[in-house]
């Protein structure tokens, strides 16, 4: 990039919070879209602004390590949000009580199927043992599936590519799919999409119900657990 829009990009490039805006705003163009095509979940907003933000960075030739440092308080907003998450949690309380059971059943089945079938799939297409290990933990949140990737042998890098990719295969897919399977109740489908797609499934079930929401939020968290329990086991087992 020459002449004077590459001296204003030299000098936008240089100001800390450049990517930090240009990330809220490939975010809200991703809402905008969203909400313009009728929310059609195949117009994900995550999905819209993580392609907008990489042919940015591609255009402007700016290494990822340099976008992060200015987009990095989105990075620190993750915690908070994941806190955020009890206050939905707490309103349905009383549901929630009642559903332990089948939530235990469901997280069970939920969590064993989204590591088999992974690993399955991929060692029978002929995948390295780090590519299959890498994807084991792929139905959970990004900071402890990299935690899981790199103490059983797998690639975090790898596993943390993986770990979005199916967070937004899942927010993509999970309305129709779940329509087709005719499944209406919005606490099953929330703990459903909580469990194949971590954080932005969850986000997904919120923009269509707050109890769809707080049970894909309770299932994130307790899949991110047992995953963390399950994985190791079966390594072990089967390493």
């Amino acid at each position: 990039m020459t002449g004077p829009l590459g001296d204003v990009w030299v000098y936008l490039s240089a100001t800390p919070l450049l990517w930090l805006t240009a990330t809220l705003v490939a975010y809200l163009i991703g809402v905008t879209l969203f909400g313009r095509l009728g929310r059609n979940p195949v117009v994900q907003p995550v999905a819209v602004a993580i392609v907008l933000l990489v042919a940015v960075l591609l255009v402007s030739g700016t290494a990822y390590d340099v976008y992060f440092d200015g987009a990095q308080f989105v990075h620190f907003l993750l915690g908070p949000a994941t806190v955020a998450l009890a206050v939905p949690l707490f309103s349905q309380w009383k549901r929630v009580k009642r559903a332990v059971l089948p939530m235990a059943a469901a997280l069970l089945a939920g969590s064993l199927t989204a590591v088999v079938s992974a690993v399955g799939i991929a060692a029978m297409l002929g995948a390295s043992r780090e590519s299959v290990l890498s994807l084991a933990p792929k139905s959970v949140t990004t900071p402890i599936a990299m935690g899981i990737a790199e103490k059983i042998g797998g690639l975090p890098s790898l596993t943390a590519v993986l770990v979005i990719l199916t967070g937004i295969i899942g927010a993509m897919t999970a309305t129709p799919l779940l329509n087709l399977l005719g499944l209406k109740d919005y606490a099953a489908r929330g703990f459903a999409v909580g469990v194949a797609s971590h954080g932005i499934g969850t986000a997904r079930a919120f923009q269509v119900s707050e109890l769809a929401g707080a049970f894909a939020g309770i299932a994130m968290g307790l899949n991110a657990l047992a995953t963390a329990v399950i994985v190791p086991l079966l390594v072990r087992l089967f390493g």
